[in-house]
């Protein structure tokens, strides 16, 4: 954070920023990010809304966007969303409809965001209808990743993003996955080497990606390895399993599936289990989730073509193929392997 003040000034001049961010952040730091920015001489104000999955609707982007028509903000204003997932999305969706458009800025503050989320450009808010049914693809001009913020969270927002690193590892990156295993306790523990490497490295995967698929073509949803079926836990459970563990017990379901194809050896399968489990991540589906509501949920998947869900299925750890071709049978074997 304290190199932010001179880098803005340099690379990113504007007359006046807004940070956005919630409640939670605003009081652990978000006004010293305000005093520290204005120490720099930079104009900054911070404004913030009630955190929590709740505030992700178009009634907090009008109350925000209305509180910067009477800050004054105008096109040359940048916007700092600082914060996790939650914020990256409604700052960004602000800042992408804002007077057509206005400079964004990312300052992640969860393992999560600072891995996944905030590098991609989507950006969204909830309907009652569903999650994310608005939104737009919308580029930061920088991504600001400092990981001593990180040393504040529970280990449950941790291990949210770590589900997200392994991921990383599965679709692109053999290495990374070996570091992983190599190096589980350094990143347990957030050992400041360890995390750095951690958090390049999936940030660099994932911006190799969208660059060459920044609207979700074909390459991009590699991204969706364990997602397809993490959706599906997530609203099965009611949303009361965390995203990153709900991830977490779709790689092992999809793994499951590519080794019952023949496409993956099974020793990676057991890698990938001891990982898991290494990092605190769950292995195994809760039992008292029914298989048929998984998947029925699956069957109308957002992200399903003429009706038919695709899933990210593994080659092997660093090798990755996307097909339709998962039976419900096989969908079913999985789940119940998984299950426990």
């Amino acid at each position: 954070m304290k190199v932010l003040g001179g880098d803005l000034d340099s690379v990113l001049p504007a007359p006046r920023y807004v940070i956005i961010t919630d409640s939670n952040v605003e009081s652990h730091i978000g006004m010293d990010l305000v005093k520290l920015l204005r120490q720099a001489g930079i104009r900054v104000e911070l404004l913030s809304f009630a955190a929590g999955e709740n505030s992700k609707n178009m009634d907090t982007v009008v109350d925000l966007a209305r509180r910067m028509v009477h800050l004054g903000a105008d096109r040359q204003t940048a916007i700092l969303a600082l914060g996790g997932g939650v914020v990256g999305d409604v700052a960004g969706f602000l800042a992408s409809i804002y007077m057509r458009g206005i400079l964004l800025v990312q300052i992640p503050t969860t393992l999560l965001a600072q891995v996944d989320s905030s590098v991609g450009g989507k950006t969204g808010v909830d309907l009652p209808e569903g999650k994310n049914l608005l939104g737009t693809f919308y580029q930061p001009e920088r991504v600001y990743a400092d990981i001593g913020v990180l040393t504040t969270l529970p280990q449950a927002e941790i291990r949210n993003g770590l589900a997200e690193v392994v991921k990383y590892g599965m679709i692109r990156s053999p290495g990374l996955f070996d570091f992983l295993e190599q190096k589980w306790r350094d990143i347990v523990s957030l050992e400041p080497r360890a995390t750095a490497h951690i958090v390049f490295s999936s940030c660099s995967i994932k911006a190799d990606v969208v660059s060459a698929d920044e609207r979700e073509g074909d390459l991009r949803r590699i991204l969706n390895f364990g997602h397809t079926v993490g959706h599906a836990v997530e609203a099965a459970a009611n949303y009361q399993i965390p995203h990153g563990e709900a991830v977490s017990m779709g790689m092992v379901v999809v793994s499951r599936i590519s080794v019952a194809k023949g496409l993956m050896p099974e020793g990676d399968l057991d890698r990938l289990l001891r990982l898991l489990d290494r990092l605190n991540l769950p292995g195994k589906i809760p039992a008292n989730l029914s298989r048929k509501e998984l998947i029925d949920l699956l069957r109308h998947d957002k992200k399903a073509r003429s009706g038919r869900p695709h899933f990210v299925l593994s080659r092997g750890i660093g090798q990755i193929l996307v097909t339709d071709d998962v039976s419900r049978e096989e969908l079913d074997a999985a789940i119940e392997a998984s299950q426990g």
